[in-house]
């Protein structure tokens, strides 16, 4: 028995619940996770986003870069890319066996976004039915879907963003428009879209924002059996009631991005399951950190706080003496030319006392303080990069044109290919980024979770249709 009003929908031309899994970006959703999700008759979502490769033997390939250029690791992301995206697909549809459906993921705004999503839809025809995709602005998503035949599911966090979407290209596939994704940019884990009009530490209630989305695809002439998917911060469907069959708002698919992470078939390391199970309100922290530029929503662990700490020893400072800047900087620096205020002067010499000895610079014209051993990683990762983003603040990356954003490279984030790489296969869930939605605390709370009880997918979709 579902919960009241929860029926199955149409979608690419198959009955299937109206629950989707959130894709969850490098390793965190693979084919056993989302095989499973299909196959109890959900909407299951492979992550096309830098996906595992398997040797003969079963085993995880490691994704290793020995070229000499960026531009030649570059490539060579994309390569292992479309080969793992194309792996994970097959297998995630033989364990479906035909039940459910399944879509892939991919961000925008990763490196080589296009190339990749071409390379595997070309390679996994008639396998998948539509394509997530966010981070972004994806103009061309509607243009590939139909190259390939499949739905294209855009994310967005406004009715604004979707509008700019369907005028400039939308309106012209509207029919492979298999749903609208609407990420709450307060709730949702991940990358959150967030735009400058919207205050991040003031959550607005999602009811009149899917709404207003409502309205613009109506005024647009958009069905209302074009599903938009709730997506961030739901836990359980009874809390969702006023939604389902609501008139004001169509068809409601609901999504889970975090729920799944606590399942047996989940791909990702115990350590990090025992982490979810222990999260107090509170724990999972809106940043700007990512090197994407976007605000982003991830665990308070101790990589996270480190961030935090780092950015807080930072000062302003000027080539020449102006303003306030009066005094010269004496530590951290080479040379004379760094003028800073005489109070940030002792700022920056309590941190140097402290061993954050080497100042370096922002693209913002400020200096940030680290330790020797901090500045010797931050300078090989950004030596390391393999181009993972469009667009990177830490390495200054650009994966088109001159392959440079023209700014300064940023210290004061990190490469986030190598940190989600390193959790997802066994690496310290307090030293990596360990990407989570704001309801992750509700592990702890849920008595469907206790005495340490990890479901499977089946056992997940089955609890979440009573309404629990």
């Amino acid at each position: 028995m579902s919960f009241k009003g929860v029926s199955p929908i149409q979608y690419a031309g198959r009955e299937v619940w109206p629950l989707v899994e959130g894709g969850k970006g490098v390793s965190a959703t693979n084919h056993a996770s989302s095989g499973a999700w299909a196959a109890a008759g959900g909407i299951g979502t492979v992550s096309a986003v830098n996906a595992d490769c398997y040797d003969p033997q079963g085993k995880i390939i490691p994704q290793v870069y020995e070229q000499l250029t960026r531009r030649e690791r570059h490539e060579q992301l994309i390569r292992y890319a479309i080969d793992g995206a194309v792996e994970q697909v097959k297998r995630a549809h033989d364990i479906a066996g035909g039940r459910g459906a399944l879509n892939i993921n991919v961000l925008w705004e990763m490196g080589g976004a296009q190339q990749v999503l071409e390379g595997v839809l070309e390679r996994t025809r008639g396998l998948v039915a539509g394509v997530t995709c966010g981070a972004g602005m994806p103009y061309k998503l509607s243009e590939i879907a139909a190259r390939f035949e499949v739905n294209y599911l855009p994310i967005v966090s406004s009715a604004r963003a979707f509008r700019a979407l369907w005028k400039r290209s939308y309106r012209k596939v509207a029919e492979l428009m298999g749903a609208v994704v609407y990420e709450d940019p307060w709730l949702a884990g991940g990358h959150n879209g967030l735009s400058n009009a919207e205050d991040p530490l003031v959550p607005e209630d999602p009811f009149p924002r899917v709404k207003a989305l409502r309205d613009t695809m109506r005024a647009e002439g958009i069905s209302d059996n074009v599903p938009i998917v709730m997506a961030g911060g739901v836990w359980f469907l009874r809390e969702w009631e006023d939604w389902i069959g609501n008139p004001e708002l169509g068809q409601i698919v609901f999504q889970f991005g975090t729920r799944p992470l606590l399942t047996q078939e989940s791909p990702i390391p115990q350590g990090w399951k025992d982490m979810l199970r222990n999260l107090e309100p509170g724990d999972v922290l809106l940043h700007r950190f990512s090197p994407t530029g976007f605000y982003s929503s991830a665990v308070r662990n101790p990589f996270l706080r480190s961030l935090e700490a780092r950015s807080e020893r930072q000062i302003p400072y000027s080539k020449v003496e102006a303003g306030e800047h009066t005094v010269q900087l004496d530590v951290g620096v080479k040379g004379k030319n760094f003028w800073v205020t005489a109070a940030d002067r002792e700022r920056a010499r309590s941190w140097a006392a402290q061993g954050h000895d080497n100042a370096l610079k922002t693209p913002d014209d400020t200096l940030v303080f680290v330790s020797a051993a901090e500045r010797a990683e931050i300078r090989k990762d950004q030596a390391d990069c393999m181009g993972c983003l469009s667009h990177c603040g830490f390495s200054s990356w650009k994966d088109h044109d001159d392959y440079t954003t023209g700014r300064l490279a940023d210290p004061r984030s990190f490469c986030i290919q190598k940190t989600l790489q390193d959790i997802a296969h066994g690496g310290d869930v307090n030293q990596n980024l360990a990407f989570a939605g704001h309801a992750a605390y509700r592990f702890k709370q849920d008595p469907f979770y206790s005495n340490n009880y990890t479901p499977s997918v089946k056992e997940l979709v089955d609890r979440i249709l009573t309404g629990d």
